[in-house]
């Protein structure tokens, strides 16, 4: 079943307990509609869904996305409904032009303006200080916005066909594996939305970079498509992760992709050596996620024979998926090199292992 909402009612309410100072009750009506979701390159087509307050999923070169227009409260209200997103994690707004930046940020802090000329288009995120005018939802109440322009030619032309920016986390249920080709959106969200924009396989496929200005220099809180040596190599200075955040701590999330368990399958993941892992389960069916090496077990998903980190980037989604509707019992993942794309690659295995 589709789910078309039809109207939303919110209403403030004092809440001293969350660090965003307020609650919000929201009282929301749906149509239920019998379809499922068209796929196709029509993106004329995904412009007016979204002109009318739809969700589109839509390609870019990290992950696909699940996309509103992002000054709509309503239609992003729908991205939360059909992930089952939480709404203390924020969104990252998408924008089709460099200068589409001012429309959601009051200010750049010291050397954003050359990130976006290096990086844009691109798996880059700048968190900045938000407008007024960005809807609260999209940042989880957040004084922040994350800002990025993908670089995938059927989302830039989507976005340039448009007269508002799109929020969009990536199309697939919260938590779970983030969707790297047009039939993975199909296979858990095509009975949910409307229309899914097919773009190919992404050809990144770890989500973006997210960088964010604090206390006078900048954090990295999501490493991803673009490696932190190449940020630091354009800021001249190098760019520290947060000590602390997430939820369970007390802190709040201040861009996506940063609680404890995340882009996990439903099987258990164990993440080391493989070697000193195998003895512990033997006797099950056992899927081994391997950067170069094959190892002879009941399925091994090897990344890249030649040991290359992008290319392995941009296999892991596919390759989680993969074993995890197989019929093996049980995912070991290898440590990936602590250098360029090997530490999204890490940071989402790290994620992906968390018990649950």
């Amino acid at each position: 079943m589709y789910v078309r909402l039809r109207s939303v009612k919110t209403v403030e309410m004092g809440d001293p307990t969350p660090p965003m100072g307020r609650s919000h009750h929201t009282a929301v009506e749906y149509d239920l509609c019998a379809m499922h979701a068209r796929t196709g390159t029509d993106v004329r087509a995904a412009a007016e869904l979204l002109r009318a307050g739809d969700v589109v999923a839509i390609p870019t070169e990290t992950v696909y996305g699940l996309a509103a227009d992002a000054f709509n409260a309503e239609a992003v209200l729908k991205i939360f409904t059909t992930k089952q997103r939480p709404s203390f994690d924020p969104l990252i707004v998408h924008i089709g032009r460099m200068d589409d930046v001012a429309r959601l940020a009051k200010e750049l802090p010291p050397g954003a303006q050359g990130l976006m000329e290096a990086f844009w288009p691109g798996p880059l995120t700048l968190v900045l200080p938000k407008r007024p005018e960005v809807p609260d939802i999209v940042t989880s109440g957040l004084d922040t916005v994350g800002v990025r322009m993908p670089a995938h030619p059927m989302a830039l032309a989507l976005l340039n066909q448009l007269e508002f920016p799109l929020a969009a986390p990536s199309a697939n249920p919260f938590g779970y594996v983030s969707p790297t080709t047009a039939q993975h959106v199909a296979d858990q969200l095509g009975d949910r939305i409307p229309y899914i924009l097919d773009g190919g396989a992404c050809n990144v496929g770890v989500e973006s970079t997210i960088i964010g200005w604090e206390t006078g220099g900048w954090k990295l809180y999501r490493p991803g498509g673009v490696p932190v040596e190449a940020i630091e190599s354009i800021l001249g200075r190098t760019v520290f992760a947060p000590l602390s955040f997430g939820e369970e701590q007390g802190v709040r999330a201040k861009a996506p992709g940063m609680l404890e368990s995340h882009y996990a399958p439903r099987k258990p993941v164990h993440v080391g050596s493989i070697d000193a892992l195998l003895p512990a389960h033997n006797g099950k069916r056992i899927g081994v996620i391997s950067f170069s090496t094959p190892y002879p077990v009941y399925r091994c998903e090897v990344l890249s024979p030649a040991g290359d980190l992008d290319q392995a980037a941009q296999k892991l989604f596919a390759a989680l998926r993969a074993l995890d509707v197989s019929d093996c019992d049980i995912i070991l993942a290898e440590r990936f090199p602590d250098e360029g794309l090997g530490r999204a690659i890490s940071d989402r295995l790290k994620r992906a292992a968390v018990k649950r």
